[in-house]
């Protein structure tokens, strides 16, 4: 099954200013989603971003919000993102299927968000370079039962050239640019 980015939205979870510097490689993960927003933007993708319980957690960090086209989060006190009933009626009225998931924490909103997606008839593809959680051993866990479950497990990297599909066109040389 190939993603294609007319039928794919993205998902920033939770990328939160207090909740971040806890994360374990939370730098590269920071980096990793960097690039993945910056090639989602090159790629006319859409992207929706959710913050949990913002007067505890705080804002999105700069790092993220910089690399979005619209910054409109979503403030959410449910561990699933479906659970809410903003984020749920926006998904459904964005008329896509796949839904590129990165953010924080994996074993928690990720994992939770993504069996919903999946028992919504949504086709989570979790983009597993950029995410992470406090402890290594829990995000290995929650993407291997993501896994079995029947969510697509990817790299920032793999999921944008999947989407650009062509080389040789300008968006494949500024998304070769943005992996370099």
């Amino acid at each position: 099954m190939r993603i294609n980015r007319d039928e794919s939205v993205g998902l920033v979870i939770d990328i939160q200013e207090r909740l971040l510097p806890h994360i374990d490689q939370y730098k590269e993960v920071l980096n990793r989603t960097g690039i993945l927003l910056e090639g989602l933007k090159i790629l006319g993708v859409p992207v929706l971003l959710t913050e949990q319980y913002r007067k505890g957690l705080g804002e999105t960090v700069k790092e993220i919000r910089d690399h979005l086209v619209d910054f409109n989060p979503m403030e959410k006190m449910t561990f699933s993102c479906c659970d809410d009933d903003a984020f749920a009626k926006t998904l459904s009225e964005s008329g896509m299927k796949n839904v590129l998931i990165c953010g924080i924490e994996t074993h928690v909103c990720v994992l939770q968000t993504t069996l919903d997606l999946l028992e919504l008839g949504y086709q989570p593809v979790v983009v597993e370079d950029c995410t992470s959680s406090r402890n290594p051993e829990d995000k290995r866990v929650a993407v291997d039962r993501m896994r079995q479950e029947g969510a697509l497990i990817t790299t920032s990297e793999s999921i944008l050239f999947e989407m650009t599909r062509i080389s040789g066109t300008n968006q494949f040389k500024a998304i070769s640019k943005l992996v370099k």
